[in-house]
C-alpha cells in the first residue's frame, strides 16, 4: 500500500511537471520516501521573498522569523526573542534573543542582523516598501551586548509589538546591496521553519525543505512544493486531479468538494474584504469625491455575498469591521435603498440624463475600475456591482487587465485588504501620505483619529477612537466596501493539523501559521 501511494505521488508530480513545463527535482525521482512527505501547495503569485519589501505572503512567513510572531489568537508573542520588556518612562522595548540561532546558510544569527534590518527599514530612502510608516515611531535601535537589542521610540505606539513580527534579514548577505533589486529577493536566506532550495520563476514553482536547524519545533512535513498559480479554475482542477494537496479556493469552487470523502474543507474566518478603491489623484474623483459614499445605497451587498461568495462571507461596512478594535455598527449607515440613493444623488446636484445615467456640471457619472482578469471572484464582484450601479444610474466601467496599471489613468481598482491583527494595520493605507496610501486618500479628521488611536495607551480609549474613525470614514470614504470573504481551503484527506482558530488576512494568507504541527499521509 505504501509503495502504491509513493508511485502515485511520483506520477502526479511528473504529470504536473509535464503539464506546466516544470522540472521534477532530481531528489524526488531518486528517493520516493521524500515525495511521500511532500506537500504540494497551489498558492498565490510570488515576485519577491523579502519581508522588507513584501510582508504579505505564505512563503516569506515560513522562511523568515521575527522578534515576535502571532499566536492562534492573532496576538504577538516572542519568537527570535526569548523575552522582552517595555519601559514606559524611557519608551524602550528591550529584547533578549535566543541562543544558538543559525541562518539557513549556516552563519550565526546575531544582534547585528536585527539592528541592520531596522536600520534599512527606517533609513534607506530608496527602499520601495509599503510598510515603512509602521516603524516611523522608532527613534533608535541599539545592541548593548551580544544578546540584547533596545528600541527607543519617539512616542508610545500601541501596535509596536505587532510590527516587531517583521522578518529579520541577514546583514552578511545584504549589507551594501540595493534591497529593491538584489538577487537575495529570489534566493532568500532566513531563520524560519523552511528554507528555499529552488525557485523556478519561469515555471512557477518554489521548493522549500524543512529547516532541521530550526530553533523551535521542526516541522513534520519534509518539503513544500509551492506552485504559483494565478487562475482560480486551475487551482480547483489541480486539487481535483491530485496535482496539488492544498489550495485556497473561492467559495463556489470549494463547495464542489464538500461531499467528497477524498477531500477536506477548512473554513477560516478572515478579515479579507473587497471594495472599489477610488484613485483620488484622478480628475474624476478630485471633482466628485463627495459622491463616493452614496454609491453604497445602490449595492445589494447581501446579494453579492449570496451569489459570488455562495453565502460564505459577510456584507462589509467598515475596513476594520473584523479587527480587534473595529465593528462599530453605527458606521453601517448605507442600507440597500434605491429611493434613498436617488434622493441623495439629487441633493448632491446630480440629474439623470436621457440615457438614465446621472450627470452633473455637464459630466456623466462614469468611472473606470480595473480588475485582474484571472481573479474570478473579483471579476464577478465588479461585474455585479457594475450592473447594480447601472440600474441605479451610474456607469461603472469594468476594465480587465493582466496586471494592475497605475499609470493608465483608471479611476480605481477592485481592491482587497485585511486588518486581521491590530487595527493600526490600516494606518499606512488611510493616513495622508502614508507608505501604502496608493490611492491618495486624504481626510484630516481620519488622520487625527488614526494617529490618536496609534498613540493611545488606554485600550478603551483606543477602541473609542477607532469607533469614531469608522463613522467618520463611512461619511467620506475613499473605497466602496462590498463584502468580507470566508477563507475556504480544500486539501486531500491525508493532510491533517490545520488550525482554523486564527483569523486570516488578505487572500486568506496565514494558513501556514502552525505548519510545524501538520502531518501528511498518502
Amino acid at each position: 500500500m505504501k509503495n502504491k501511494a509513493m508511485k502515485k505521488g511520483i506520477a502526479v508530480l511528473c504529470g504536473a511537471a509535464m503539464m506546466t513545463g516544470l522540472s521534477v527535482p532530481a531528489m524526488a525521482a531518486e528517493d520516493a520516501s521524500d515525495l511521500s512527505n511532500t506537500l504540494v501547495y497551489a498558492g498565490e503569485e510570488v515576485e519577491t521573498v523579502n519581508p522588507l519589501l513584501s510582508s504579505h505572503g505564505e512563503v516569506s512567513d515560513i522562511v523568515f522569523s521575527g522578534l515576535m510572531k502571532y499566536d492562534e489568537n492573532n496576538l504577538p508573542i516572542p519568537d527570535l526573542a526569548e523575552s522582552y520588556e517595555y519601559d514606559d518612562d524611557s519608551l524602550t522595548y528591550t529584547f533578549h534573543l535566543r541562543d544558538g540561532i543559525k541562518w539557513q546558510d549556516g552563519e550565526d544569527f546575531s544582534v547585528d542582523d536585527v539592528v541592520f534590518t531596522y536600520d534599512v527599514l527606517r533609513n534607506d530612502e530608496t527602499l520601495a516598501s509599503t510598510i515603512t510608516t509602521n516603524y516611523e515611531d522608532i527613534e533608535t535601535v541599539e545592541a548593548p551586548d551580544d544578546s540584547t537589542v533596545v528600541f527607543t521610540l519617539s512616542e508610545y505606539n500601541a501596535a509596536m509589538l505587532d510590527y516587531f513580527t517583521l522578518g529579520i534579514v541577514p546583514k552578511h548577505l545584504l549589507e551594501g546591496e540595493d534591497i529593491n533589486t538584489t538577487s537575495f529577493n529570489q534566493n532568500p536566506i532566513g531563520t524560519g521553519r523552511y528554507k528555499m532550495t529552488e525557485w523556478d520563476t519561469a515555471g512557477g514553482m518554489i521548493i522549500l525543505e524543512k529547516n532541521e536547524d530550526y530553533y523551535d519545533k521542526v516541522p513534520n512535513i519534509d518539503r513544500i512544493i509551492y506552485k504559483t498559480v494565478a487562475d482560480e479554475t486551475t487551482k480547483a482542477t489541480m486539487i481535483q486531479s491530485g496535482e496539488a494537496d492544498l489550495a485556497w479556493l473561492n467559495a463556489n469552487y470549494a463547495e464542489a468538494f464538500r461531499n467528497d470523502d477524498n477531500f477536506t474543507n477548512w473554513d477560516y474566518v478572515t478579515a479579507d474584504y473587497r471594495a472599489m478603491a477610488m484613485d483620488m489623484a484622478t480628475d474624476f474623483w478630485k471633482e466628485n469625491a463627495d459622491s463616493i459614499g452614496v454609491l453604497n445605497y445602490a449595492l445589494d451587498k447581501d446579494a453579492i455575498v449570496a451569489g459570488v461568495l455562495n453565502g460564505r462571507g459577510w456584507k462589509a461596512y467598515s475596513p476594520i469591521q473584523l479587527s480587534n478594535m473595529g465593528g462599530n455598527e453605527a458606521a453601517d449607515i448605507y442600507p440597500y435603498d434605491l429611493e434613498k440613493f436617488d434622493e441623495e444623488m439629487t441633493a448632491l446636484g446630480w440629474e439623470k440624463g436621457d440615457d438614465g445615467i446621472y450627470e452633473r456640471n455637464g459630466e456623466k457619472f462614469h468611472f473606470t475600475i480595473q480588475v485582474r482578469e484571472y481573479e474570478e471572484e473579483r471579476v464577478d464582484i465588479a461585474n455585479l456591482c457594475a450592473n447594480m450601479l447601472k440600474a441605479a444610474g451610474v456607469d461603472m466601467e469594468v476594465v480587465l487587465v493582466t496586471k494592475f496599471d497605475w499609470q493608465a489613468g483608471y479611476n480605481g481598482f477592485l481592491y482587497g485588504n485585511a486588518s486581521q491583527f491590530d487595527a493600526d494595520q490600516l494606518y499606512s493605507e488611510f493616513v495622508t501620505g502614508a507608505s501604502n496610501n496608493t490611492m491618495s486618500y486624504s481626510n484630516a479628521e481620519v488622520d487625527e483619529l488614526l494617529k490618536a488611536a496609534r498613540h493611545e495607551k488606554d485600550p478603551e480609549a483606543r477602541k473609542a477612537d477607532y469607533a469614531e474613525f469608522e463613522e467618520v470614514y463611512a461619511e467620506n470614504p475613499g473605497i466602496v466596501l462590498t463584502c468580507y470573504l470566508e477563507g475556504n481551503y480544500v486539501g486531500i484527506k491525508g493532510l491533517e493539523g490545520l488550525n482554523t482558530t486564527r483569523v486570516l488576512g488578505h487572500h486568506a494568507v496565514g494558513v501556514f501559521w502552525n505548519i510545524e504541527d501538520w502531518t501528511l499521509t498518502r
